[in-house]
């Protein structure tokens, strides 16, 4: 693979040689990576590269086979049920579909993780980090909607309130503009950079939206076939003569023109 992160921050994720199979299928292949802290970390791939079965790794929704994953100086193998809980605590999940729930007003749907993960806030502690949350995305008139009433650009942002307001030290997106149209993923990607500079986040983001790629990653992982194959800035990934590298640029920026 391509030269290695230089940056000398602290990391909050460290994952070596990590391996994941199911039946005949090895998904992934002695997957390295490094996060450091303030950093928004990008793993591109096409569908079925593994990307989705890493981010589940690293949330502690899948074991792995082998191989080391470390977050926020936390072993995830052989951890306890109370530390895996702990350590939740301080990651936010972005999920591809927002998941949002459909009978809960938007302010129900951000006060939900509050109530059951934060003990012992007043109704007005409670009132202020969901006005918080809402002020942060840009959506505050919006608290007593149901996701219904929404576009689907809005429920992304909801979702991503939701997850700020437990204050996550890291973040996990999973194709944060998958299903959006170009304009609303061009806004969504300028909140996921914001949430970074305002919260002081680290993040790995999981998309194949190359767009997204480039507006959102200060270093960018290709995976192919279970393995990162290139590292870098944007313009460095592609800067090759791989076909495989480049058959995955052409078919976003001109088979889809």
């Amino acid at each position: 693979m391509d030269r290695q992160p230089q940056n000398n921050n602290q990391q909050v994720i460290s994952i070596k040689g990590l391996r994941k199979t199911f039946g005949d299928n090895e998904v992934l292949k002695g997957v390295d990576l490094e996060l450091c802290k303030g950093e928004n970390v990008v793993v591109l791939g096409r569908s079925g590269a593994g990307k989705s079965v890493l981010i589940k790794i690293i949330s502690g929704l899948l074991p792995p086979d082998s191989g080391s994953v470390k977050i926020l100086g936390h072993e995830l193998t052989g951890i306890d049920k109370k530390e895996l809980a702990e350590l939740r605590m301080k990651l936010g999940f972005l999920f591809q579909q927002s998941a949002l729930y459909d009978s809960l007003t938007v302010r129900g749907n951000l006060e939900f993780p509050l109530n059951r993960l934060v003990k012992n806030l007043t109704p007005r502690q409670v009132n202020d980090a969901v006005e918080s949350a809402l002020d942060a995305v840009g959506l505050p008139e919006t608290a007593d909607k149901y996701p219904a009433e929404l576009s689907g650009g809005q429920r992304k942002r909801i979702a991503i309130a939701r997850m700020l307001i437990l204050k996550p030290e890291v973040i996990l997106y999973d194709e944060p503009t998958g299903g959006l149209d170009p304009i609303t993923s061009v806004e969504i990607n300028d909140l996921i950079k914001k949430v970074k500079k305002d919260y002081n986040t680290s993040s790995i983001l999981i998309t194949h939206d190359l767009a997204c790629a480039k507006q959102t990653g200060d270093r960018i992982l290709m995976l192919i076939d279970g393995r990162f194959v290139r590292q870098g800035k944007f313009d460095e990934i592609f800067k090759t003569d791989d076909k495989v590298v480049r058959a995955f640029y052409d078919y976003n920026f001109i088979d889809q023109q």
